[in-house]
C-alpha cells in the first residue's frame, strides 16, 4: 500500500457529519455571544461618530466564523480549500480606530471558539472582556478632554492668555495672521463649560470661542 492510499483512507474518506441539534446550538450561542458583543460596543462607544452597520457586521461576524469552523471540522479536504478561498479575499474597507480592530479581533475569536465547540470557555472570555471594556469605557468618559478654540484680534492677547491661564490650559496650536490670531487650548472637564466660553467673549478684542469635546488622539 502506497503513502497516497494511506493518505486517501485515512485523512481524505473522513467526513463527519453534522448534527441538526450540534449546529443548532452552535449558531445558537454563536448569535448570543455576537449579541453581547453588539451591545458593548453599542454602550462603550466614545468614537466621533457611531456605526450601526460596523457594529452588525460584529454580530455577524460571530455566527460567520462559528459556521465556517463548525463545517470545516468535518472534513480535511474542505479546510484547506477553505483556507485557499478566504487567502484571495480582500477588504478595502480602512478601519481608522484601533479599538475598531480590537472588536473585529474579538468577534472573530469567538466565532473560533464557538465553532470548535468550547462554549463554556467562549462565555467565560466573552464575560471577562465585556467586564473589561465596559470598566475602560467608564474611565474614558471621566476622563473627558475639552478643546477650547478662540479667535481674537492681535491687541487682546495679553487679555486672553490670562484668561486662559486662569483655568490651567495648556496649548496645543496658535495660528497667526494678519486678521487675527487662533489659540486652541486644552482643559478638562473640571473647568470645561458654557460660561467660561461666554466670558472668552465679554474681553475687547475676541471674535469667537467655541467649545468642542475632543476624542482623538495627539502628539505630546
Amino acid at each position: 500500500m502506497s503513502f497516497g492510499d494511506i493518505f486517501k483512507g485515512k485523512f481524505l474518506s473522513q467526513v463527519a457529519s453534522i448534527s441538526p441539534l450540534d449546529a443548532f446550538i452552535t449558531l445558537l450561542i454563536a448569535i448570543g455571544i455576537g449579541l453581547i458583543i453588539f451591545f458593548v460596543y453599542k454602550k462603550t462607544f466614545s468614537g466621533v461618530m457611531y456605526s450601526s452597520s460596523f457594529n452588525l457586521s460584529l454580530l455577524l461576524m460571530v455566527v460567520i466564523t462559528a459556521i465556517i469552523i463548525l463545517t470545516i471540522s468535518s472534513n480535511v479536504v474542505l479546510s484547506l480549500g477553505m483556507v485557499g478561498a478566504l487567502s484571495i479575499i480582500r477588504f478595502r474597507t480602512v478601519i481608522k480606530d484601533p479599538v475598531d480592530i480590537m472588536y473585529l479581533f474579538w468577534a472573530i475569536s469567538m466565532g473560533i471558539i464557538v465553532g470548535a465547540h468550547q462554549y463554556f470557555f467562549a462565555l467565560i472570555c466573552v464575560g471577562v472582556i465585556a467586564g473589561i471594556c465596559f470598566v475602560m469605557g467608564i474611565l474614558k468618559k471621566k476622563e473627558k478632554i475639552y478643546l477650547i478654540v478662540v479667535r481674537y484680534r492681535h491687541g487682546s492677547s495679553a487679555n486672553v492668555e490670562k484668561a486662559l491661564k486662569s483655568v490651567n490650559g495648556k496649548v496645543k496650536n496658535k495660528a497667526v495672521s494678519r486678521s487675527g490670531i487662533e489659540t486652541i487650548v486644552e482643559v478638562n472637564t473640571q473647568v470645561a463649560d458654557s460660561d467660561f466660553v461666554e466670558k472668552l467673549l465679554t474681553i475687547n478684542g475676541v471674535v469667537s470661542a467655541v467649545l468642542v469635546n475632543y476624542n482623538g488622539e495627539y502628539a505630546e
